[in-house]
């Protein structure tokens, strides 16, 4: 299954066994001087060790087959496969190398020019057919809480068939979020208009922004008190909130796993259901999907119909701490006297590069301490759909930060992805309250207890 071209003048340069649409850029992989300041940075060659499981080792690897000199297969897919996209490496390296427009480039080569086993293409199938789909979730979550609640789950682990699971379904079963049916079957307003709050004399503190709501597709079932507190705590702070209701998924996880036309088409029908509402910002509190979305310029740049649309758009996308850092509060903050860990989802602090505003905004709460985890930088293993296709790596990641959160004895831990929240929780043998910063902002404003 592999492309090879010609050498004539006119043909496109050599792509060994990636085609010609979009290989992995000559130019970027030279960038790479293997130096090795990106190996600490990187969760699989801290778990493995192994040369080929770093980022300069999958650089080679693109570069080799790029050039005919090795081959498209199963050990490089393996390799490739076992990146989480967590682009820890981006910020560690010191010459500037773009390991993530790499890896992205390679990922629909690989779904384009590999074979992958019939396993594995039914679950990831699976995957797709189900998780960007918020009318498919929700019978999925009236089922997954009947399985909890009528004890069906504590008698598979008594007979022990859990264990007997392949490790894909184990982590599938193991990382279901117990939902509560009534905020699962809830649809955000499309118009949430901003609320009095009794406002300070500061003429800054009273400006008001109309914010569009993306609310996303597992966020918005499984995570639906998140995006509640999202519209509550916008709304106290004087802003209006749209949420469009036709849109749909914005597109992440299918770029993530190489489904490069999937999530293109999703990109052009989110743009299409905010481009006629008249918003000056359009909020997420989703990572993952933060960082899709401020990259939409670049996924539609060689669509003419939409360049331009999805430059616009991105230019508007802020993370909900982003937002919030902006905007002088307006809201008085009641106290939480309680000591927080504070882990960086991956795709807010390296893809987006947003480490402080989330800190920021929690200091804005009386009494509340931040505190800094262990290996702060390190992936906790969910990474879009890894610790579902990646089970055994993400479950060393898991426990690896759950070991680091419990180190510091903190009353509950708060992390801004959805992914990450399940991921901590799953691998926390004490239980403790796992939280969207958003939650805690939102509890300070209306005066209860986050947990």
């Amino acid at each position: 299954m592999t492309s090879q071209h010609g050498g004539t003048p006119d043909a496109p340069a050599p792509t060994g066994a990636f085609d010609a649409h979009h290989p992995p850029s000559p130019e970027l992989l030279s960038d790479c001087v293997h130096c090795g300041f990106c190996l600490p940075a990187c969760p699989t060659y801290t778990l493995t060790g192994e040369e080929m499981n770093s980022p300069r080792g999958r650089i080679y690897q693109m570069k080799l087959i790029s050039e005919g000199e090795a081959p498209l297969d199963a050990a490089a897919v393996g390799h490739f496969d076992n990146c989480l996209g967590c682009m820890a490496c981006v910020p560690a390296c010191p010459s500037g190398v773009q390991y993530d427009r790499l890896i992205e480039s390679v990922r629909p080569q690989i779904e384009r020019n590999w074979a992958r086993s019939r396993s594995d293409r039914v679950f990831r199938e699976l995957i797709f057919r189900l998780f960007p789909y918020p009318r498919r979730l929700r019978p999925a979550a009236v089922l997954g809480a009947l399985y909890r609640r009528l004890g069906v789950r504590r008698a598979l682990e008594r007979t022990g068939l859990l264990r007997r699971l392949p490790a894909r379904l184990r982590a599938l079963e193991a990382l279901m979020p117990d939902v509560r049916l009534r905020s699962a079957l809830r649809r955000t307003p499309e118009h949430t208009p901003a609320r009095t709050t009794g406002a300070t004399s500061d003429p800054a503190a009273a400006a008001r922004r109309t914010v569009g709501m993306v609310t996303g597709c597992v966020q918005q079932v499984f995570f639906a008190p998140v995006n509640e507190a999202t519209v509550r705590v916008l709304t106290a702070e004087g802003c209006d909130v749209v949420a469009p209701r036709s849109q749909g998924c914005c597109g992440a996880l299918s770029e993530h796993a190489g489904r490069e036309e999937e999530a293109r088409a999703r990109a052009r029908r989110l743009i299409d259901a905010f481009e006629p509402l008249e918003v000056d910002v359009i909020v997420i509190n989703v990572a993952g999907c933060g960082s899709a979305l401020k990259e939409y310029g670049r996924l539609l740049a060689e669509d003419p119909d939409y360049r331009e649309q999805a430059a616009a758009f991105a230019a508007k996308i802020r993370d909900i701490s982003e937002l919030l850092a902006e905007l002088t509060p307006l809201a008085p903050r009641h106290p939480v006297p309680a000591r927080i860990a504070h882990h960086d989802a991956c795709h807010l602090a390296h893809a987006q590069g947003i480490r402080e505003q989330p800190r920021a905004v929690l200091r804005t709460v009386p009494e509340l301490e931040v505190a800094e985890i262990g290996e702060a930088d390190m992936c906790c293993g969910s990474a879009g759909v890894y610790n579902l296709v990646q089970p055994e790596s993400a479950e060393e990641l898991g426990r690896r930060k759950a070991a680091n959160v419990r180190a510091i004895a903190p009353d509950a831990v708060v992390t801004a992805n959805p992914g990450c929240l399940l991921q901590i929780a799953r691998h926390l043998d004490k239980p403790l309250p796992v939280l969207h910063p958003v939650q805690v902002i939102d509890a300070s404003i209306r005066g209860v207890q986050p947990w």
